[in-house]
Formats: structure tokens, C-alpha cells, sequence
């Protein structure tokens, strides 16, 4: 994997196309500094993830963003607006759905839905399609009736993206929303901000699950001790990283251990569940599988152990020790 101290392609857009801008934030508590000149972009109609150790300033840096901190020094826009200046209007444009949240409890869903509505100072004609639609959305349609305090942790996870989203922002921010979900739900939180992106939503998550952050994300931001390690497409840190790969075929075509010492590769270890391959880009690995199928291989699964995102956080963190 080429060191996390280069970026491995240029990220930048013109400010006008950005949701999120962040130059030289420093935020102390007390003498430690949270964040040390951190810099960061997050552009419109993108899924940006941001990546980094406990500790790394990533929920501090979403408080910032979310008017709910403020920074010592440095510049920050959000929808083009400055949150320690304009708060209301950042407000007013974006969304936050933080790691912890309150709900009211004696309040049924969509009396909760239609508060947040009410506070946003939508009308009537607008607020009530509205919370049918996101009610929807999360499927939590059912509940509507129900009060908030029946819901399980997940499901109050997903009311909290419907709270985040009642007045179409154009900025979502999103401290670990996948936490408490269920793995069908982590597939629809993923369908959902993609298709928030696909309609101009600049997106900003935090999440330690980096296999969900691998699979919705256009670019990444890595992060460690307050500060920006470097900015990746997504697409192009796959294509440079490298990564062991698992190949399992059926045993009545060629076999398979013959055919991978014809093409001079060593694998790694030979398991019940497959063959773990030593260290491949992404065009190493197209060209061994093509090359396995031409040799008539019958081969039944071929992808990456673990995640290219989980490789170059693993990586980045052990040159930061």
C-alpha cells in the first residue's frame, strides 16, 4: 500500500461546487488541541467519508459543521455559509444526525417528525407529505401512530436520519449512522444517501464500519490527531492499493492449486474456504482471474480479503504511531 502521507490524487473543486470547506480549523479543550489545522472538502452530489482513529478530531470537526462548537481559528463554510456567524442559515441548510441523539419519547413518530418540521418553519401543505414520505423511506410507516419510546435502538436510528433529512438539506452530516442497524438496514441507509448524492446532496459520514463507508463513498478523508492525512477518490485508492484476494473454484474443473503454480502464483495459505492469493492490485487480480478462466478453471468466488479502505486506515494508522 504507497504511504498515506501522499495523496494519491488531487481532490480539490471549485468552492462553488463544495457543501463543506474546511482551511487550517484548530479547536483546543483546555491545552490539548482537539484539532490542529485541519483542512477538508466536501463537494455537492458526493458521499465524502471521513476516516480516522478514536481521537482523530472527526466529532469535533462535525460539531463545527454543525454550529454546535466553535472553533478557535480557521475558516469553515457550510452551504456557503459560516457557522459561527450565521448558525440559523447553516441550520437551515443542513442536516446532522450525531452518534448519540434525544427523542421525545412521549411523542408518537410522526408527532416527532412534525415537530422538527414545525421548527424548520415548513407548512402544514408541505410538512405532512413530508413526514408520510420519510416515514417511507426509513419504514417506519407502521409506527406512525406508535410513541417513540417502542421503537428499538435502530429504529430510532433511522427516525433520526428521517429527523435529519425534513427539510431537504443541502448538506447532510452523519456521525456513525450506521450504529445499531441491522444488515438490511445498512443496505438501505447505503441506497439512501447514494441516491441523496445522486440529487445533489453533499454528504459527509464518520463510521468505523469501513466496508459500508468502501461501498457508498466517491472520495476519502483520512484523518489522525487533528489533522488531515490526505483526500482520495474512492476509485483511485482501489486502484492503487493492494490487497490479498480469496479464490474458491469447484473441484471438478482443473485444479485449481496446478493452474495458480502454471502462472507462477504462490499462494499465501491454502484454507478450507479457498485460497488466499498474496497481494494484488486491482488490474493484477482482473488479469489472474481472466487468465484462471481461460485455463477453464471453474472458478466460483474471487474478491479482496477484507476491505481496501480497512487496509489503507490499518496502514495509516501504524506510520502515526
Amino acid at each position: 500500500m504507497q504511504p498515506l502521507g501522499t495523496v494519491l490524487e488531487e481532490t480539490t473543486a471549485d468552492p462553488a461546487e463544495l457543501g463543506v470547506e474546511v482551511h487550517d480549523l484548530w479547536r483546543y479543550f483546555g491545552a490539548v488541541p482537539a484539532l490542529s489545522g485541519m483542512n477538508l472538502s466536501a463537494p455537492y452530489g458526493q458521499v465524502t467519508a471521513l476516516v480516522g482513529p478514536n481521537g482523530a478530531g472527526k466529532t469535533t470537526l462535525l460539531l463545527i459543521l454543525a454550529s454546535l462548537l466553535t472553533p478557535d481559528r480557521g475558516q469553515v463554510r457550510v452551504a456557503g455559509l459560516d457557522p459561527t456567524t450565521d448558525p440559523y442559515g447553516v441550520r437551515s441548510r443542513m442536516g446532522w444526525m450525531p452518534d448519540t441523539f434525544g427523542v421525545y419519547d412521549q411523542l408518537t413518530v410522526g408527532e416527532y417528525l412534525k415537530f422538527f418540521a414545525d421548527a424548520y418553519g415548513m407548512r402544514r401543505a408541505e410538512s405532512v407529505p413530508r413526514v408520510h414520505e420519510l416515514l417511507e423511506l426509513v419504514r417506519l410507516a407502521e409506527y406512525t401512530r406508535q410513541q417513540v419510546h417502542v421503537l428499538s435502538r435502530g429504529q430510532k436510528q433511522r427516525l433520526a436520519l428521517a429527523r435529519a433529512l425534513v427539510h431537504r438539506p443541502r448538506v447532510l452530516l452523519l456521525d456513525e449512522p450506521a450504529s445499531g442497524l441491522d444488515p438490511r438496514s445498512r443496505v438501505e441507509l447505503r441506497d439512501v444517501l447514494r441516491g441523496l448524492a445522486a440529487e445533489g446532496v453533499a454528504v459527509l459520514v464518520s463510521s468505523h464500519i469501513l466496508t459500508e463507508l468502501e461501498e457508498i463513498s466517491d472520495r476519502v478523508v483520512f484523518v489522525s490527531r487533528g489533522q488531515t492525512v490526505a483526500e482520495h477518490t474512492t476509485s483511485g485508492l482501489m486502484a492503487q492499493a493492494r490487497v490479498a484476494y480469496r479464490v474458491r473454484a469447484l473441484d471438478d474443473g482443473p485444479p485449481l492449486l496446478s493452474t495458480l503454480e502454471s502462472l507462477k502464483v504462490t499462494p499465501s495459505a491454502v484454507e478450507h474456504n479457498g485460497v488466499v492469493l498474496p497481494e494484488l492490485s486491482q488490474l493484477e487480480a482482473a488479469d489472474l482471474l481472466a487468465a484462471l478462466v481461460r485455463a477453464s478453471v471453474k472458478v466460483v468466488s474471487f474478491e479482496p480479503e477484507g476491505s481496501v479502505l480497512e487496509s489503507a486506515y490499518l496502514a495509516m494508522t501504524e506510520e502515526r504511531r
